[in-house]
């Protein structure tokens, strides 16, 4: 399941994680029995309906972090952050060792916009379990919201370094090499998200980069042209495509013809005007 936030400034997509179903839950347990069913029900996204049998497992088992922890992420898909968040917290407090409290804590401070506070939580999850991918991915998230843009190239770097098909983090970091003037790395990001997922905010980004920065508004027309053949009803995109063609056009339309100098006429000094005195 993916939530799919769009910034101003990103688009930004978190991976909606419901914790797995309890294994082999053992005969007559109430809880697990709850936490299978909330399960089944969140991944129909039937939020409210996983929330009740959350609850239930809760009311089975107080000590049970993770229906504490899926409860938290049914509740933030419904954007009830404070019940989402007191929730996290009583994960964290059951199992403080346990990494998955604090991602999806810190997960749920980025969607807020709450980035130092995400940037806590995420790099307590790094620090607990460092091959966790979603807790560098989601650091680089709350990275670039505070602007920081080493370590959010850094994060989605180890990333890739892990996972090179990850077209997402490719185009994270592209959008951060853009943000650094860094204008050819960011093009290279784009093709190798692109090569991976054709997806039409990443060919409207790469053609913003084409015609806002490199004037190269060839390639960001074709850019433009094929985001709108995925998404015919980008607003936006059909605005910049107008402006980039303009744009060329100017850059292209020939010189204008020189103005003929005009024909000297006589002045009140030239020889034909000036009288003999008497």
């Amino acid at each position: 399941m993916t939530i799919s936030k769009f910034l101003p400034t990103a688009a930004i997509i978190f991976s909606l994680t419901i914790l797995g179903a309890e294994a082999k839950p053992p005969a007559g347990s109430d809880a697990s029995n709850h936490v299978n069913k909330g399960v089944e029900l969140a991944q129909q996204h039937k939020y409210d309906e996983a929330i009740k049998e959350f609850t239930a497992a809760i009311e089975a088992n107080p000590k049970s972090a993770k229906a504490y922890l899926n409860r938290g992420t049914a509740y933030r898909a419904l954007q009830k952050y404070d019940e989402a968040m007191a929730d996290f917290a009583k994960a964290i407090e059951i199992a403080p060792k346990d990494e998955m409290g604090y991602i999806e804590r810190g997960q749920a401070f980025v969607m807020q916009k709450q980035n130092s506070e995400a940037l806590a939580d995420l790099s307590k999850a790094a620090e607990l379990k460092p091959e966790n991918t979603m807790a560098i991915r989601l650091r680089g998230f709350a990275e670039i919201g505070l602007g920081d843009w080493d370590k959010a190239a850094a994060d989605f770097t180890a990333v890739l370094q892990k996972d090179p098909t990850d077209a997402q983090a490719y185009e994270r970091r592209g959008f951060v090499f853009r943000s650094q003037k860094k204008y050819n790395e960011a093009i290279a990001d784009y093709d190798k998200s692109l090569e991976i997922k054709p997806d039409p905010d990443v060919y409207a980004k790469r053609g913003y980069t084409y015609v806002t920065y490199l004037q190269n508004y060839e390639k960001g027309i074709a850019d433009y042209q094929q985001t709108l053949r995925i998404n015919p009803n980008d607003y936006d995109t059909q605005q910049r495509l107008q402006y980039a063609q303009s744009a060329l056009a100017a850059k292209n339309a020939p010189p204008p013809a020189p103005t003929p100098a005009p024909t000297p006429q006589p002045g009140l000094f030239t020889p034909l005007n000036i009288g003999i005195g008497l």
